[in-house]
């Protein structure tokens, strides 16, 4: 196993050689070989140990043995506890998703304050048979059936191509010593319930079927990677960014055949989960949106809209008489001038005496209206949003120039006809957006 291990490290996994990595550890077999495999093959490593204190005696136990087998080895040990049973209750999960949470945090933790490269960890192929056989039974598409993913970010499973049987066979011929964890007997959860009753009888109807399944998830994967190389091709075409958003034609997505796996596909990566909803956005009304935890995907019209969540929400600025606004969220420069020259969306030149300071930067708010430039009469801001064809992201993201509770200036857009330069102005502000 160690000549495979090792050539599988070269051909596959190159990217751990050179590197700090952090090996969990829990004392059992699977992960007692896996640093014993990277000790031998020389590589920067340190073990991490969690101690979830649910066994008592037994879970101290562990922690002694992988201190031990740290100080065998020759290599650093990082050891935490955890009061796992108060950390599922108040977060109302299971102890396993407690553990599990537990477990991530803190590694996480220690890969970016200590310097390590990658978590190494010692998932096999009986493993990643579980997790496909609790995928398929809850409902899943491919990605489910891939099962745990070899290189996942910092996270690195060198074990995946070894079966249980392998790493027990090398543990015993090396006579290598390792705890066993009492609750991998209970048949109280699904996982090992799936491991002491399935997984064996499936192994009986076919005495090489893990081999075939590694092959069949093979075979999966490169299913998996031209539908993503296709998805992407289509993204491309028609995901068109605009202004920070990204715009997409809804006639151009019915087209796609079947068209709710489409947009599964090319959503996915945004966090929505309610897809029914997301679906039901073709048809809608123009102003219907979805909301996912990064993400709001909008129905404008014709398209929809896509676009990262804001984070605090817009707040009005104050701009000062001859002062800098370092703060802006965009950049806006005052200057007092003696003439008006050639102006444009991003430069208007106003009637100074009519501003009363300080000028107020905001969004636009329902209901509002301005006197636009060179006409005359009012208009409603959103029947000028209509005309200017803007989309809903856009009307949200538009900045007003105000004196007072009137507009100056619909920012890059269009100037208000009551601030004008005129035959009685006796003093000229010129006022440019910069990009």
């Amino acid at each position: 196993m160690l000549e495979k291990f090792k050539k599988h490290v070269d051909l596959n996994l190159p990217l751990l050689k050179g590197k700090r990595l952090l090996v969990a550890c829990s004392g059992g077999v699977d992960s007692v070989v896996l640093a014993h495999l990277c000790r031998k093959l020389g590589l920067d490593m340190a073990l991490v140990h969690c101690n979830f204190g649910l066994r008592g005696a037994e879970s101290d136990g562990d922690e002694d043995f992988v201190s031990q087998l740290a100080e065998q080895l020759g290599v650093e040990v990082l050891v935490k506890r955890f009061d796992t049973e108060a950390y599922a209750e108040k977060n109302r999960g299971s102890i396993q998703m407690a553990a599990r949470d537990l477990r991530y945090q803190w590694f996480q933790e220690v890969l970016g304050k200590e310097g390590f490269d990658f978590l190494v960890t010692a998932h096999h192929a009986d493993d990643n048979l579980e997790t496909f056989l609790i995928n398929l039974s809850r409902g899943t598409g491919i990605e489910g059936l891939l099962g745990i993913p070899e290189v996942n970010g910092k996270t690195v499973r060198p074990l995946l191509v070894f079966s249980q049987e392998e790493v027990m066979a090398y543990a015993q011929s090396e006579h290598i010593q390792w705890r066993e964890d009492s609750s991998n007997a209970s048949n109280k959860y699904l996982r090992n319930r799936i491991r002491h009753e399935l997984v064996p009888k499936l192994k009986e109807l076919h005495p090489t079927f893990l081999q075939n399944f590694i092959r069949t998830q093979s075979h999966l994967l490169q299913t998996h990677t031209l539908v993503d190389n296709h998805i992407q091709s289509i993204k491309a075409k028609l995901f068109v960014e605009n202004g920070g958003s990204i715009t997409i034609d809804i006639g151009e997505l019915e087209h796609l055949q079947p068209t709710a796996t489409y947009v599964y596909e090319l959503f996915k990566a945004y966090g929505f989960t309610e897809w029914d909803d997301v679906q039901h956005l073709l048809t809608a009304m123009s102003g219907k949106e979805v909301v996912s935890k990064t993400h709001r995907l909008v129905k404008d019209r014709q398209h929809l809209i896509l676009s990262e969540l804001e984070g605090e929400p817009k707040r009005p600025y104050l701009i000062f008489e001859n002062e800098e606004q370092p703060n802006l969220p965009l950049k806006l420069n005052l200057e007092n001038v003696k003439s008006i020259e050639k102006s444009g969306q991003d430069t208007i030149f106003i009637d100074k005496e009519k501003l009363n300071f300080p000028l107020v930067l905001r969004n636009w708010e329902k209901g509002d209206y301005f006197y636009p430039f060179g006409m005359q009469g009012k208009k409603k801001l959103s029947k000028f949003f209509k005309d200017e064809k803007m989309d809903v992201i856009s009307k949200e993201k538009q900045w007003l120039l105000c004196s007072d509770n009137d507009i100056v200036w619909v920012v890059g857009r269009r100037a208000d006809e009551r601030f004008k330069v005129g035959d009685s102005t006796r003093q000229i502000i010129k006022i440019t957006q910069l990009t």
